[in-house]
């Protein structure tokens, strides 16, 4: 790959500010090969473009290109796992979230842009003959992302890590990132196996009474694992057993084993409620704003939350006594860790570290206290902050037993639709984790799902690799029982032929006429 300095006055010369100095200093854009096309770069970081497998290393700083692909697709990568992801022409309106509340549960509210194309992490731009050009952070820092129909652009919130940029195949240009960050961040290749878990079913009604009769009815079935959900504790923020399970959690994790199944539990670990006892008693623990107040991180539970400051050592000391408990006292195996996005929100921490490190850290005490056997599963979780300390990531918004919901267009709510639309969009990742993209259905039962939308729902979740189904063996007649074991069993052979386009054991599958039919703005 060659470079070479074009002319400072080329229109994506900027000039930069040095306050230490008080002049001006133009940063001199280069113009770089990438894959037989030349594209001008300009950086703000000392050091040369480095060649790499498959693109370029851009030292850290602000990066921006000058792209030259006219009325590109725009590939938007959320923050975390509900935020949206997909691809929108640069003529289009940003896919975003539109709702403030909303966005502050799902999003980034801090870099959010009702008007101009924005990423996290990582970008993209597809030209009229199909090859894409990346943009990915390679670290933390918060790093963001824009584009207009000159300049795709890159930054980070505090220092910052470096860039890779490439030219190419889509599938290419993606792997390639996913190599880098493997070697840079990490990665697993752990599987969950097969999960049942209560959310679908029961919601935060679930009891150890209905619980004992679920598991004694999938012994037997092609379950690896039981996963517990929401509606088990005292409150969000006391992680103990509330009046609802009278035998306690270790009763639980015997009898699953006790049917051949490994027990798995839902915590949200970086937030409280303000009625919980935790915040009550230890308001210390809570993570304030420039004005002392505790920083709300999102709804739910018909309130707002609290993030905890997870660089506060009595936090610190907070999470190692209850991921203890969970797995070496209760005995639990595989963990699915809600909430995670809020442990990245701003706020005043007491270390003073950049909120994606203290979101790293977090994971990594969770990780050292649960040892390296125990699966983790992040939900509402970033993607460079969580490699190479989790196993599994959330793909997408929570499903929902119906496709659509007339009344809302909110990409993050929960429903099948937008559950899909963000799995196909972050497949690309499953080198680095297992890509969840929560669970299927099979019951007729309290289920406005066609067969055709079951059937979607299937194959994507075999595609990822990763199956999981929270409907009740009671409430499933003979055939649906059936197809649900078979379904389990199956292991098919997976060829990715396009953006859209698989077969799953020699059968084509393409979702493009899933996602596009009613869309005001088409995929792609």
């Amino acid at each position: 790959m060659r470079e070479q300095s074009v002319p400072s006055a080329a229109r994506t010369a900027r000039s930069t500010l040095e306050h230490s100095t008080a002049v001006i200093r133009r940063t001199m854009p280069l113009l770089v090969d990438l894959a037989g096309r030349d594209f001008a770069v300009e950086l703000t970081g000392s050091e040369p473009p480095e060649p790499v497998a498959g693109g370029l290393i851009l030292p850290p700083g602000r990066v921006a290109i000058l792209h030259g692909l006219g009325d590109a697709l725009f590939y938007r990568h959320g923050q975390n796992s509900w935020s949206p992801c997909g691809w929108r022409r640069l003529s289009e309106p940003p896919l975003r979230i539109a709702h403030a509340e909303r966005r502050l549960t799902a999003d980034d509210t801090v870099w959010d842009d009702p008007a101009r194309h924005h990423s996290s992490a990582v970008a993209a731009l597809e030209g009229a003959d199909g090859r894409v050009l990346l943009l990915g952070s390679l670290g933390l820092g918060t790093p963001r992302l824009a584009a207009d129909h000159d300049t795709l652009a890159g930054w980070c919130e505090d220092d910052g890590a470096a860039w890779f940029l490439a030219y190419g195949p889509e599938r290419e240009v993606f792997a390639h990132y996913a190599e880098h960050l493997a070697e840079r961040l990490g990665s697993s290749d752990r599987r969950a196996g097969n999960v049942w878990c209560t959310w679908y079913a029961y919601y935060e009604g679930i009891t150890e009474q209905v619980l004992n009769k679920d598991i004694a009815e999938l012994a037997g079935l092609p379950f690896d694992v039981v996963q517990i959900d929401d509606g088990w504790q005292r409150a969000v923020g006391d992680w103990a057993p509330n009046d609802k399970f009278p035998a306690g959690m270790r009763a639980l994790t015997e009898r699953i084993a006790t049917a051949g199944m490994s027990a798995g539990l839902w915590l949200a670990p970086f937030i409280v409620l303000p009625t919980s006892a935790t915040a009550r008693e230890h308001p210390e623990f809570l993570l304030r704003d420039a004005d002392g107040e505790p920083v709300v991180a999102g709804h739910n539970w018909g309130a707002g939350y609290w993030a905890l400051d997870l660089t506060h050592p009595g936090v610190q000391e907070h999470l190692t006594r209850l991921i203890h408990r969970v797995v070496h006292e209760w005995g639990f195996t595989y963990l699915k860790l809600d909430f995670v996005n809020a442990g990245a929100v701003p706020g005043v921490r007491h270390s003073g570290a950049p909120r994606e490190q203290a979101y790293r850290d977090a994971l990594a005490l969770i990780r050292r206290v649960a040892g390296p056997e125990v699966y983790l599963l992040g939900s509402g979780a970033l993607l460079l902050p969580s490699l190479g300390l989790v196993d599994g990531l959330r793909s997408g918004p929570d499903v929902a037993p119906l496709w659509t919901n007339y009344a809302t267009d909110d990409p993050s709510d929960a429903m099948a639709y937008n559950a899909v639309v963000n799995t196909l969009h972050r497949l690309w990742q499953s080198p680095l984790v297992q890509v969840d993209p929560d669970v299927v259905y099979f019951r007729s039962r309290l289920n406005l799902l066609t067969e055709t939308q079951m059937g979607v729902l299937h194959d994507v979740a075999a595609i990822c690799g990763f199956k999981a189904v929270s409907d009740p063996p009671s409430w499933l007649g003979p055939a649906e029982l059936d197809r649900m074991a078979a379904y389990l069993a199956e292991q098919p052979e997976i060829i990715q032929k396009g953006r859209y386009r698989f077969a799953i054991d020699g059968r084509t599958v393409d979702f493009t006429a899933a996602l596009n039919p009613g869309q005001q703005y088409p995929i792609s």
